[in-house]
């Protein structure tokens, strides 16, 4: 709220949930307790157990125990789904999920993209491009985060995630395409298939979609959306 004799003494930044103090105010009890709350709902918990078993999963990768490998991108897999339809069936959508999920997917592709390309399962080419597209896409997203971020500007609300501006939405084909490359990259040699068109074919249009969706993020305006 600006103007006024309340909004000389106090200002306010709207988010998703309610308004929040600036110049320093104590946050409350209260708001600590809905963080809290928020980060502790089963569609989060489901997430950060994502975070926790992705490392574990890069080992497993990076050590060749496909099958056990396997086992846990399932897990990755079904956890990912799990939360968001829990999130939407059951009204649970929270702010810090919203951060939480995109940070789990990336981490989750980042870890395949590396310790299957060390695997030689996946081709360097195409794993630097994934790679250098999720630079690209952390770059975008902390250059609309300045962009849109309501003054006044210091680091610590640069990072706040309490505190809504906009962020970049990754392409949903893309993503769905990658992830699907990583499963079957893992299928292959767990069944002992060498690679074959079909999965060149795969390959190829993850290539041309992870272009493609760079591209989108710097010309189109649909993947910037508010928070």
């Amino acid at each position: 709220m600006r103007g006024g004799a309340v909004g000389a003494s106090r200002r306010y930044l709207s988010t998703p949930h309610k308004t929040e103090p600036l110049d320093g105010e104590t946050k409350s009890p209260a708001r600590r307790f809905s963080i809290r709350k928020e980060i502790t709902t089963l569609p989060n918990l489901l997430t950060m157990s994502r975070l926790v078993v992705t490392p574990y999963l890069g080992y497993l990768v990076a050590s060749g125990e496909y099958k056990l490998g396997l086992a846990a991108f399932a897990y990755c897999s079904v956890t990912d789904w799990l939360d968001g339809f829990i999130a939407r069936r059951w009204k649970m959508e929270s702010f810090v999920g919203s951060l939480l999920d995109p940070l789990a997917d990336k981490t989750l592709m980042t870890v395949l993209t590396v310790t299957l390309a060390m695997q030689g399962l996946l081709p360097l080419p195409l794993a630097g491009l994934i790679l250098a597209r999720d630079v690209g896409l952390v770059i975008s997203a902390f250059y609309y985060r300045y962009r849109t971020l309501p003054p006044p500007f210091t680091l610590a609300r640069f990072f706040d995630v309490r505190v809504a501006s906009a962020r970049v939405h990754p392409s949903l084909v893309n993503t769905a395409l990658q992830l699907g490359l990583m499963g079957v990259s893992l299928v292959y040699p767990v069944l002992g298939i060498e690679p074959n068109a079909p999965l060149e074919a795969l390959q190829l249009a993850v290539a041309v979609t992870t272009i493609w969706s760079g591209v989108g993020y710097m010309t189109a305006k649909n993947t910037v959306r508010s928070i």
